[in-house]
Formats: structure tokens, sequence, C-alpha cells
């Protein structure tokens, strides 16, 4: 199942207009997000990493390692997105595999990005 398809139905969803700053680097996370509508930027100091647009996840790494915010995101677009708090990543990364590969996935690939920038 896609990360996508696993949050269309989140009665909780936020909206971003273009923009907007969803979060700030250096602050405290305990949201992740997937984006169901829109395109947001991720940046490190002002020097744009990654553009995530639809069924793409942003913020994951809070989750996982309790550190400060690493990038600052802003929406692009106009943007609606699925905010997931700890419990609730905690919950499905036990119950879906596929989930929890994809978070995986993700990381693997920016961490490969950083990589070949440096």
């Amino acid at each position: 199942m896609s990360t996508l398809t696993l949050f269309r139905g989140e009665g909780d969803t936020r909206a971003f207009a273009p923009g907007e700053t969803i979060f700030v680097e250096g602050e405290e996370g305990r949201t992740m997000y997937v984006v169901l509508e829109g395109s947001v930027r991720l940046s490190v100091t002002g020097r744009t990493l990654e553009k995530v647009g639809p069924g793409g996840v942003f913020g994951e790494m809070a989750l996982i390692d309790a550190a400060p915010r690493s990038a600052t995101a802003t929406a692009l677009t106009a943007c609606t997105l699925a905010p997931v708090a700890a419990p609730r990543f905690r919950e499905l990364v036990k119950e879906s595999p596929d989930f929890a590969l994809e978070i995986m996935r993700v990381m693997a690939a920016r961490l490969r990005s950083m990589d070949r920038r440096l």
C-alpha cells in the first residue's frame, strides 16, 4: 500500500499557502508530514535539498531520533498535508512493514543525495 493511499482518508489534515513555512531548521520536531496535495521545499540554510510532492513524506527524522529539525520545510504550492505524531508513527511502523520500509527508503535516498553533494 502506498503512503498516499494509506493517508488519503486521514481526517486531520493541514492546509498551507504557497510560501508558508511548515517548520524551521533547528526547532523541535514532534510531527512528520505526508504530502496529500501540492509540493513542499526542504532546505538547509536557504539551499534547496529536495522538493516533496504527493505521497512524499518529510520530518520523519525528528520522530526517529528526537533531535532538532535538520531542515526548513516551506510550501511551494498550496498544500494539503497529513500530520503524523510520534504515537501514530510508532503504530504504523508496528502494523505496516511496507510503511516502515518506505520511511527507510526515503531516509536512504536523502542520505545518498547528501553524499553526492559532498
